[in-house]
């Protein structure tokens, strides 16, 4: 009786002992769940709005409308009826821009749940990331002290709350990897074949939205292989090769042409001529050139807050401290903790060279941001003692982010005002009554209209050029397509355009072109006019 009464009394002290730590971190997974929420408010506030004024037609940021139009036809019709292109190109199949349209599937499923209007790309965003905070904890299990880092470093990382509030899919792209991380933390601890199954899913999903993301795959194959040697090698392989010819596939035949190639790869060229030196040689120059560039930009980024130089500065930052903590680990035996601070060292390190060789500095900038969204999560569970790493980071991001970054394109909140919302309800009402869908044949470029970049002004002795207000497209009728194209396009292909529909400035040269050719006008405000091509 003793004896049963001494377990009994064990197993009431564990499953009492396992009911405090689960409230504990069912407490800070809730903690968590409000920071999102938290900073979008503050940051509306420091900026002088409110949350629910947040309106995406008064942004400047175009990729918005592109995915904002095409996710709405697609809840609407299935797919987008009209194209969405550039001068005019258009996919091979159905009706999607230059990029994966398996980047905004959430989107899809938030539209499906709870419908689709112009605020919700906004609180999707926040409700994704919120929730991938909620399984980073849950998944990583932090301390107090790495909690309030946590907490602390997103605060102070201002992409984080700056893509939250607008229409562009990069928190999709965090929030997952933001899971990502924390199961592969959850896994190096305690490994099963569950776990690794859930990181290839993950790992080929993120592939499939964004290609560099294919390095995350590298970590369960590497699991993979450790337990299984040659099986798991063969699978790894299989997955990353299936997952690499599906976004193939769906680049090509999904995909429009963009006006220039998305990757430079001209310097692969020698290499498929045979010349294997040459090759070499030309990439080791292509990096020093552009490893220049990168670098007198990340000088131009912390002398003034230049936002391109200050993703790159935090960038090396976050690639610094994670070498840096990999050797302090490896110093101090701790093996787990230093293979998942070298692995994301590498990842860094080889995203950085993907961005010399294939890259735009300033379009490819913005892709270093899901790098550095998970390198915050880990810097601030790393398990260090004074914690100055993150104390370092989180200054530098105050730095660059909230005192220098000032640049109203890249850091400024766009709020609703009486002008864009009534220009938005004129032409709601023009598209309404002038614009018909044609649901036969679809998609077609009868349900296309142009947004002309930009045109020169009539009336400019010096050939002054204006942009065209391309945020009026956000009242098309569900299901319209746009492309964008440039002014010499237009005037070069005018008599002989596909699309049905052309938005241009007022008071331009395309004006006067339109009007001579007898097309016959849609509508028109004090900077925007529409016309039929035929």
């Amino acid at each position: 009786m003793e004896k049963r009464s001494g377990r009994q009394n064990i197993a009431g002290r564990l499953w009492a002992r396992w009911n405090r730590d689960r409230r504990i971190l069912t407490l800070k997974a809730g903690l968590m769940a409000l920071l999102p929420i938290l900073c979008c408010v503050a940051a509306c506030a420091a900026q002088g709005g409110s949350l629910s004024r947040v309106y995406l037609p008064a942004s400047e940021w175009n990729d918005e409308l592109f995915y904002y139009k095409q996710v709405e036809g697609i809840l609407s019709h299935g797919y987008p009826q009209g194209y969405f292109g550039f001068n005019e190109s258009h996919a091979l199949k159905l009706s999607f821009a230059a990029w994966s349209p398996v980047l905004v599937w959430p989107w899809l499923l938030y539209g499906l749940i709870f419908g689709w209007n112009l605020m919700a790309p906004v609180y999707s965003n926040i409700l994704f990331l919120t929730l991938a905070l909620v399984l980073f904890v849950a998944l990583v299990r932090p301390t107090w002290k790495q909690l309030g880092l946590l907490a602390l470093l997103f605060c102070c990382f201002m992409p984080y709350t700056r893509y939250m509030l607008c229409g562009m899919p990069e928190i999709i792209c965090f929030s997952l990897l933001t899971v990502y991380w924390g199961l592969l933390v959850n896994t190096a601890n305690r490994e099963t074949g569950g776990k690794l199954a859930l990181l290839f899913l993950l790992g080929s999903l993120m592939t499939l939205m964004r290609p560099y993301l294919i390095l995350f795959l590298l970590a369960p194959a590497w699991l993979w292989i450790r337990r299984k040697k040659g099986a798991g090698l063969a699978g790894s392989l299989a997955v990353m090769g299936v997952t690499a010819g599906c976004y193939g596939l769906i680049k090509h035949y999904l995909g429009a042409e963009y006006f220039t190639p998305l990757f430079k790869t001209e310097w692969l060229d020698p290499f498929l001529q045979g010349h294997f030196l040459g090759g070499i040689r030309g990439i080791l120059a292509k990096i020093y050139y552009e490893g220049r560039t990168f670098f007198a930009l990340t000088l131009q980024g912390l002398k003034s807050g230049l936002a391109e130089g200050a993703f790159f500065a935090i960038f090396l930052a976050l690639l610094s401290v994670l070498c840096w903590q990999c050797v302090a680990d490896l110093r101090k035996k701790r093996r787990k903790q230093a293979m998942l601070n070298g692995y994301l060292a590498f990842c860094f390190f080889s995203m950085w060279i993907a961005l010399l060789l294939m890259y735009k500095m300033k379009e490819g900038s913005k892709h270093l941001l899901t790098f550095m969204a998970v390198g915050i999560l880990a810097v601030a569970v790393m398990e260090t003692r004074f914690y100055k790493k993150a104390m370092v980071i989180g200054a530098l991001c105050v730095y660059l982010f909230w005192y220098r970054g000032d640049q109203p394109g890249d850091y400024q909140i766009y709020f609703a005002n009486q002008e864009r919302v009534e220009q938005m309800s004129h032409w709601q009402q023009v598209f309404q009554r002038e614009l018909i869908l044609q649901e036969e044949d679809t998609p077609a470029f009868d349900n296309v209209v142009i947004w002309t970049f930009n045109d020169i002004l009539e009336d400019s002795p010096t050939g002054e050029t204006v942009l065209t207000d391309w945020q009026v497209l956000y009242a098309l009728p569900e299901g319209f397509g746009v492309s964008c194209c440039y002014r010499e396009y237009v005037e070069e292909h005018l008599e002989e355009l596909k699309s049905l529909y052309l938005a241009i400035p007022v008071g331009g040269r395309l004006q006067r072109l339109c009007e001579e050719r007898g097309m016959e006008q849609v509508g028109q405000d004090k900077r925007v006019c529409v016309y039929r091509t035929r």
